[in-house]
């Protein structure tokens, strides 16, 4: 059969590919165990307070492919993937790229290349979890824990910020390849005192996601989210159907422009912006207001 043959036409709905990173104790587990039908690959010992259903914990890095690739071929009822969680992970991956390259540990190569090296067993992982999310529509959810880091500010004073707490270049790796970034928090405000000038900190007791990048921390998503959501399951996908609808119209009001302006070059350029775009909201929003 031809290519032509299996072409495919109108939008399809995916599943989703989510990072999420937060401070300790915020519920990030819990809003995974919301998600539909999860199963979780835990790499810690930190869920036994949820009812949800757990592959055993990998003590080996072909545990965890294999665990992966069992789900892939494997009949199931399982419509979520959550690796709980990606530091807890670093650790075994580490010593299989040590194993392979008979390292005594990760810095032995010098000059950061052991990390380097790493990077191709992350992508393997990737890998696993991309077939898992393309080939049987599952969602996969990285749950990562946080670090506070010293940033140097090219532009102004440096600051301290949350980042994922893994290797700088993993989690970069990460990060590129979700589809939803988010940083959960507890909901937290501060109160100067008049009298003592002393500021205090207080929390509402909810707990919350952004979904934009900030000074403090990594975000973002391609959705067009509000910049922060209740930290459930429900809350996003409500959201996302919100932001489907906007990207809907945003596409509308592009055609319109284009059938306006009537110019054959323009139409081929904007062609081709949608095409990348697909359903990232801001960038459909750039190319309306372009």
């Amino acid at each position: 059969m031809s290519y032509l043959a299996r072409v495919m036409k109108g939008k399809q709905e995916q599943a989703l590919r989510l990072v999420l990173v937060g401070v300790e104790g915020c519920g990030k587990s819990t809003f995974a165990a919301g998600a539909p039908s999860p199963i979780f690959l835990p790499t810690e010992h930190g869920t036994a307070h949820l009812d949800i259903a757990r592959l055993p914990i990998p003590d080996t890095f072909a545990d965890v492919l294999g665990s992966l690739r069992e789900l892939r071929t494997e009949k199931h009822e399982y419509k979520t993937i959550v690796l709980d969680g990606a530091t807890g992970l670093e650790p075994i991956l580490w010593a299989q790229v040590c194993a392979d390259n008979g390292w005594k540990d990760l810095e032995s190569p010098g000059f950061g290349k052991g990390h380097v090296a790493a990077l191709d067993y992350w992508r393997q992982v990737l890998k696993a979890l991309e077939d898992l999310w393309s080939g049987v529509g599952m969602n996969v959810v990285i749950i990562g824990h946080t670090m506070v880091k010293p940033f140097r500010n090219p532009t102004g004073e440096d600051y301290e910020r949350y980042q994922m707490a893994l290797n700088e270049k993993a989690s970069g790796l990460l990060r590129q390849w979700a589809d939803i970034v988010g940083f959960a928090r507890h909901e937290s405000f501060t109160k100067k005192d008049e009298r003592t000038k002393r500021v205090k900190g207080f929390s509402s007791g909810a707990r919350v996601m952004h979904t934009v990048w900030e000074a403090g921390f990594d975000a973002k998503n391609r959705h067009g989210l509000p910049e922060e959501l209740p930290l459930s399951w429900s809350a996003l996908e409500e959201a996302i159907k919100v932001g489907r609808a906007r990207g809907a119209d945003l596409r509308a009001q592009i055609d319109a422009g284009v059938m306006q302006l009537g110019d054959a070059v323009v139409a081929a350029k904007v062609a081709n912006y949608l095409k990348d775009a697909g359903d990232d909201v801001g960038r459909l929003a750039e190319i309306a207001n372009a």
